[in-house]
């Protein structure tokens, strides 16, 4: 879909507020948004964030045509000035995020927005939709990437993705992560994304054979020959077939056989006998490709089993995370302007996770200078100033855990996108984004990046903006 095609693309409630905000007369009041993410997926230690483009995209094109104004007159609720209102409205936010590669945690500000009420309000359904689902599957293929030590691994869940949309999306995500490409053809026309694709088990069954499957493949492809071994039986005949066929058509006319896919069985047991097979047959250079539902932890168990595998095609657990399917970022107020101050807001809850960090706010990154490994995460006011020689960092929930810093580098994470929607941010290409999302995972020490019980990475606030939080729970606490 075109961004123009999703200005519909919204909770209903917020052309309720939008209206309510109108005929009170404040639509024009200025408020700050965070977008922020409670917890992390699969117990993971950090999230990776991906999205930004699409966000960028919809701001850029944002307009209402006379189909979407008329749809929001046929529902009844709202008078024809807010309907002119909204056909004339420009978007003139101002967006200050992270940038996409970006390693994240927990109730940090992805993304900041500073608008009227009715543009920042109207962008909250559309801002999760572009930055929660590409997130998720980013940070999931890491994980397995990871979880691959080194070998390649391809993203093949087009066909599993939660609609069109998710298809390409995940795939370019995918492909930051560190995946070698992905089957998902749009990918590579819109993104970049390096595609590849051979054979499935029907161009097998279709031909009178398995082994003249194979020869008609090697004959058209001879480059990309990659043969898929497991239709009928992938020890007694998927493998000698491919050797045949590697032997008979390939290497007399210059070619080698690439690789062999294996999509059932025992992977670990079917990948030693495979490579043991193709050795002898003085196809050491034959790749073994796997596929089959495989997700990060069975990849890591293929990988103690010293099983032969070179590249793993993973599906459906990547495009879908679904360890952990949803990534529940939300979107809340945090400031709003009365007389040129930003008065700052809170939400309480009986919830503790639900309680949110007020005012507009910044995100330091302190890295220690001989390693340039990153040490912790520091939320302060917007306007605070954060010494550069010396800083005493503490726990928000245990506040006596202190610890005092020396020797670092600083590091602001959030960069401003618009100005009174006006883009002033080089958007980057995949590959660029790829590239900075490798070289940012190398600042986190190994043990926050663990499968299974990550090293918690502190992300601390600054004494003033503990000391707002604390006033501002005291004041808005009702005391029985």
């Amino acid at each position: 879909m075109q961004p123009e095609d999703l200005m519909l693309l919204t909770d209903f409630y917020e052309y309720t507020m939008a209206y309510a905000y109108f005929k009170e007369n404040k639509h024009e009041e200025i408020a700050y948004f965070d977008m922020f993410v409670r917890t992390i997926p699969d117990g993971g230690g950090f999230l990776i964030l991906n999205g930004l483009h699409r966000f960028i995209d919809f701001v850029q094109n944002f307009h209402y045509t006379e189909a979407q104004i008329d749809y929001l007159r046929q529902t009844g609720c709202f008078d024809e000035d807010f309907l002119h209102y909204l056909k004339t409205m420009t978007m003139d936010v101002d967006v200050w995020a992270i940038p996409e590669g970006t390693p994240v945690f927990a109730n940090e500000p992805l993304v900041t927005i500073r608008g009227t009420l009715i543009q920042a309000q109207i962008l909250e359904t559309i801002l999760l939709l572009c930055i929660n689902y590409p997130t998720l599957t980013t940070t999931k293929a890491y994980r397995i990437v990871r979880a691959s030590k080194g070998r390649a691994v391809l993203e093949f869940g087009t066909r599993r993705a939660h609609g069109y949309d998710a298809a390409a999306e995940g795939a370019r995500g995918a492909y930051i992560a560190g995946c070698a490409g992905s089957a998902c053809t749009i990918a590579g026309q819109k993104y970049a994304v390096p595609v590849s694709g051979t054979i499935a088990h029907s161009y097998v069954q279709l031909h009178d054979s398995e082994l003249e499957a194979f020869r008609s493949y090697a004959r058209v492809s001879p480059d990309n020959c990659i043969l898929l071994v497991d239709t009928y039986d992938t020890l007694h005949s998927g493998i000698p077939n491919a050797i045949k066929v590697a032997q008979e058509e390939l290497i007399p006319k210059g070619h080698r056989l690439k690789g062999i896919r294996i999509d059932s069985g025992d992977l670990a047991y079917l990948s030693k006998k495979a490579r043991k097979m193709l050795d002898a047959a003085g196809l050491t250079d034959c790749k073994v490709v796997v596929s089959n539902s495989l997700d990060e932890f069975l990849i890591d168990d293929l990988i103690m089993q010293d099983a032969k595998i070179d590249t793993f095609g993973v599906g459906e657990n990547m495009i879908t995370a679904k360890s952990t399917p949803v990534l529940g970022g939300v979107y809340k107020v945090v400031a709003h302007e009365k007389d040129g101050q930003i008065i700052p807001k809170i939400k309480i809850s009986g919830n503790v996770e639900k309680l949110t960090n007020p005012g507009f706010k910044k995100i330091i990154r302190f890295y220690d200078k001989e390693n340039h490994q990153a040490i912790a995460d520091l939320l302060a006011l917007r306007d605070e100033v954060i010494p550069e020689d010396e800083y005493v960092l503490f726990d928000p929930q245990a506040p006596w855990k202190q610890k005092r810093i020396k020797n670092y580098e600083m590091r602001e994470l959030q960069v401003q996108i618009f100005d009174h929607g006006k883009l002033i941010y080089n958007v980057p290409s995949t590959e660029e984004v790829k590239n900075y999302c490798m070289q940012q995972m190398n600042t986190l020490w190994e043990e926050v990046k663990r499968l299974r019980y990550p090293h918690r990475y502190y992300v601390d606030y600054s004494r003033k903006l503990y000391d707002l939080k604390q006033e501002l729970i005291e004041k808005n606490t009702i005391k029985i």
